[in-house]
């Protein structure tokens, strides 16, 4: 890959002295996932774009570079108790790798970068060319592909409304002002949690309180402190944060499962054609016992079912 650095090295250098220090595994910043940006290209500030060879390049060459910007994500992206680098989809794009390698016989390298803004992480990727991917459990949607290059989907998710236990689950979305109207909604600004909760409130909550938050660990907090507070979340951010003790209720008349995750690439990228093939190979990539087990090991037995 002797080619690659000498092309690749002095951008590097300029990306990381804009950056400033990097955040590793071992040194993890606030959790910051998806959870899906509502326009996450108009969000304001300068960010510094990535650069590797087109895949029409790698294949001249005889060789690849593959560069994955990450979010940090439990489960998904983030260190083990080794310190190493892992997840489903960071494995994913282990995978994806060696696949390229195969079938098309080319040399490849597999680098990570951590970028822990969710929105900064989006437009990356989108302002970036040539092999270079984003992983952040990105909700596929028809505006973002005019934005982006989407992988197929690698998971389906379900968006829940969290309060505390102790507040009575909705047995309607009718029942919202009596049994919510009182609390305060948490904004997680530029996703489509955001906009569930906005909707919510212009339907059932006229006057709605709410207050702004940034992180997931800071929304499960103030919902878990049974402080009168409710938001939307991932059902598996949802899921790990019962795991650790935290007294929370899911209001199932609200699950919205329709959203479906998938890598990103920056829009018109000649890369989405291998990773079609690699998603599609045999009977497809999440009919295989390979996906099944990375998900166990990964997200754990019950909530791997549920997702599956």
């Amino acid at each position: 890959m002797d080619a690659l650095r000498r092309r690749t090295a002095p951008v590097l250098l300029f990306f990381l002295l804009a950056l400033g220090a990097g955040c590793g595994p071992d040194a993890p910043p606030p959790e910051a996932t998806e959870e899906g940006t509502a326009d996450p290209a108009t969000a304001p500030g300068e960010v510094a774009p990535l650069s590797a060879p087109a895949f029409a390049e790698a294949l001249e060459a005889g060789e690849a570079e593959i560069r994955v910007l990450y979010v940090r994500s439990t489960g998904f992206a983030g260190a083990d108790d080794t310190g190493t680098l892992t997840g489903v989809t960071v494995e994913i794009m282990r995978e994806f790798g060696r696949f390229v390698a195969e079938e098309y016989d080319l040399e490849v390298e597999v680098t990570f970068e951590e970028e822990p803004e969710w929105a900064t992480f989006y437009r990356r990727v989108m302002r970036s060319e040539g092999g270079v991917f984003g992983i952040g459990n990105v909700t596929i949607t028809e505006p973002r592909r005019e934005e982006l290059a989407f992988s197929p989907p690698y998971l389906s998710n379900i968006a829940i409304l969290m309060t505390h236990e102790n507040v009575p689950e909705l047995g309607s979305l009718e029942e919202s002002a009596d049994v919510l109207g009182s609390m305060t909604g948490l904004l997680y600004p530029g996703t489509l949690h955001e906009t569930r909760l906005l909707a919510l409130r212009d339907e059932y909550l006229s006057g709605l309180e709410t207050r702004t938050v940034t992180t997931n660990d800071e929304l499960v907090g103030l919902v878990a402190s049974g402080e009168g507070y409710f938001g939307f979340i991932d059902i598996y951010n949802y899921w790990r944060a019962l795991e650790d003790g935290a007294p929370l209720r899911r209001h199932a008349v609200a699950d919205d499962d329709s959203e479906t995750f998938g890598v990103i690439m920056p829009h018109g990228s000649d890369w989405a054609e291998p990773m079609q093939r690699f998603f599609e190979r045999g009977d497809g990539l999440r009919n295989t016992d390979w996906y099944r087990d990375l998900l166990r090991t990964h997200l754990g037995d019950e909530l791997a079912g549920l997702l599956l």
